[in-house]
């Protein structure tokens, strides 16, 4: 699956024309992001589907807008190229006649402000779940995908003033959809080693390839793995000096069997 962003004009140019958007995430038969159809006067997206148990943290009887209407346009707006709150409402507003075919728009398009404040609240850890659930839906599912899961430093992270340490997440990449599925903050006193197997419950692995560098190479990560139907490659260092001599002879004792009967 590719998105990219197509300008419309140079004024707006986080803000493509519908059809580009529509194009960009729709399957031969239907759209993932939006169904469109009304059999019962009721149109659902798999945003909906994903998003709808999320709970809203603000206080019942003094809300303007829906939080499913609030999540659809950030992501919209995110796959569109945005990168701030302001960039968000600029969509909303340039798109509402597109966006009100499918959400409910109470309160019209919420300000940047609102946008804000709202996400703010949410339950970080739900919402990456809802997340992560929604983008393996709306993916192209191939068989043998290879998940690749590593550990990267948050870019401008860092914090001088403070002596704020910077920023390491896990994500997990699927690299024939080109897509993040999921991503996971670690923790300030831990590693990879334990963010891992808690990125790995977010995602559906079965008939999947999940590769992970020699800082994954754990036998509860494997275990986890295989208890999920799926399949590993793990990078292997000579600091794990039992095991790196155990599969070297084997591969060694494989090489001298021409690899028959090998498995």
């Amino acid at each position: 699956m590719v998105i990219r962003p197509i300008q419309e004009n140079l004024d707006n140019p986080i803000a493509p024309p519908v059809c580009s958007l529509a194009a960009a995430i729709r399957p031969p038969l239907a759209s993932p992001l939006i169904g469109l159809t009304k059999p019962t006067g009721e149109v659902k997206t798999t945003i909906s589907k994903h998003f709808g148990e999320l709970h809203d943290p603000r206080k019942e009887g003094m809300v303007e807008h829906k939080l499913l209407d609030m999540v659809t346009i950030a992501v919209c707006a995110v796959i569109c190229g945005a990168q701030s709150w302001v960039d968000v409402e600029l969509f909303g507003r340039s798109r509402e006649r597109w966006l009100k075919q499918f959400l409910e728009l109470p309160g019209g398009i919420p300000s940047h402000d609102t946008f804000g404040r709202v996400f703010a609240l949410l339950n970080a850890e739900q919402f990456q779940r809802c997340f992560g659930a929604w983008m393996q839906e709306v993916c192209q599912r191939l068989g043998g995908e290879v998940i690749a899961i590593d550990g990267k430093t948050l870019r401008g992270s860092y914090d001088r003033n403070s002596n704020k340490a910077a920023i390491q997440m896990v994500s997990a990449w699927a690299q024939a959809n080109r897509v993040v599925l999921g991503q996971v903050k670690t923790d300030a006193k831990s590693n990879e080693i334990t963010a891992i197997p808690q990125l790995l419950k977010f995602l559906d692995i079965q008939g999947c390839i999940v590769t992970i560098d020699a800082m994954g190479c754990q036998k509860a990560i494997a275990e986890q793995i295989i208890a999920a139907k799926g399949d590993y490659v793990l990078a292997l260092k000579g600091n794990q000096e039992t095991l790196y001599e155990e599969v070297k002879d084997y591969f060694a004792y494989a090489e001298q069997r021409h690899f028959q009967g090998i498995s």
